[in-house]
């Protein structure tokens, strides 16, 4: 078993937060002392770790000398302030928010591109890519030898967790809002979520697109190492707290092998083919597990050159949380 290392988790108590210590408990990672850090309106509040309650304390004040890696699992503007506080005092990185450029801190999936961690040098900065990135880099990394990319087309169904624990309770409170025959009124969304689908998530920029439909593009391109791969995304927010949804079609410049690709999909790690005829839901199957499901595995209707797929995963789990370990374990030689 590898020696101990001491850990800072940021963000400790939203659900990614949460999520993430879970897992670090769950498979045994080697943690000497972890350290609970939020903001101070979460401080003082109290997070389950191996049986016990650790206090979560304010990020303004901490030393990061005190620790070897340091989880960022708040938003973008945190990760920035205090990141190169955490490299300053040489403790390694690993950002979900993607507040960090991708020449400074690499974005990795393990089972895309885990060889960028071999070029790296200490204090070492690694990005877990958006939920997005996770579920599609995992899906096509075992088809690249198969097809010749050409195009990717995505509608992403994204939970409302996405947006952390008050866009759940505002869909939990729409809901019963409407149930009841009460009045709704919305807060954190601006208009009904519950029993609607919203076509934008988040502010959009000059151009039309929303910040995380930035985000998959360039992530997307960056791990499966595609630069000038052609994507297309739109993210639609749906009435779902946890576990995230996306129609993919994906175009080659040479005709598709639906037996291969099925085969390939069917030996990789962290996917779950669903057997043909039936498809996965993000309740039924999605949440609360450690994989990607895949089903309706298909051509296009009339073009022997395209594939497409319907993919759900746990967007909080294995889509943060769950990657971010994951590069921790990869991580874990180099920091004792």
């Amino acid at each position: 078993m590898s020696q101990p290392i001491d850990i800072a988790v940021i963000g400790a108590t939203g659900t990614v937060g949460e999520t993430l210590v879970q897992i670090l408990d769950e498979c045994d990672f080697p943690v000497g002392t972890l350290h609970l850090l939020a903001s101070n309106e979460s401080a003082g509040s109290g997070v389950m770790f191996r049986s016990k309650s650790l206090r979560v304390r304010e990020v303004d004040s901490f030393d990061f000398s005190k620790v070897k890696l340091a989880f960022f699992a708040a938003g973008p503007a945190v990760t920035r302030s205090f990141a190169p506080r955490a490299q300053a005092a040489g403790c390694a990185v690993i950002d979900l928010s993607g507040g960090l450029p991708a020449e400074q801190a690499p974005a990795v999936v393990p089972e895309a591109n885990p060889a960028v961690l071999d070029n790296l040098k200490a204090p070492l900065q690694l990005s877990s890519p958006s939920a997005a990135a996770i579920a599609l880099a995992v899906t096509l990394a075992p088809l690249k030898g198969l097809l010749e990319l050409e195009r990717i087309n995505v509608t992403a169904c994204l939970a409302v967790s996405a947006q952390g624990r008050e866009a759940v309770n505002e869909l939990a409170r729409q809901t019963a809002e409407l149930l009841n025959a009460r009045p709704l009124e919305p807060r954190f969304f601006d208009r009904q979520m519950a029993f609607n689908l919203l076509a934008q998530v988040g502010a959009s920029d000059a151009e039309g697109h929303g910040v995380l439909e930035r985000r998959l593009v360039s992530e997307l391109r960056e791990v499966l190492g595609l630069p000038s791969l052609k994507i297309s995304v739109s993210c639609v927010q749906v009435p779902v707290f946890f576990g995230d949804s996306y129609s993919v079609s994906v175009q080659s410049r040479t005709p598709v092998d639906l037996a291969a690709v099925n085969a390939a999909l069917e030996a990789a790690d962290s996917i779950e083919l669903v057997e043909e005829g039936d498809y996965p839901t993000p309740v039924g199957d999605a949440v609360g597990q450690d994989v990607v499901y895949v089903g309706r595995v298909r051509g296009g209707i009339d073009e022997a050159e395209q594939l497409n797929l319907w993919l759900t995963t746990d967007n909080v789990r294995k889509g943060a949380a769950l990657n971010a370990v994951q590069l921790a374990q990869l991580l874990i030689k180099g920091l004792v």
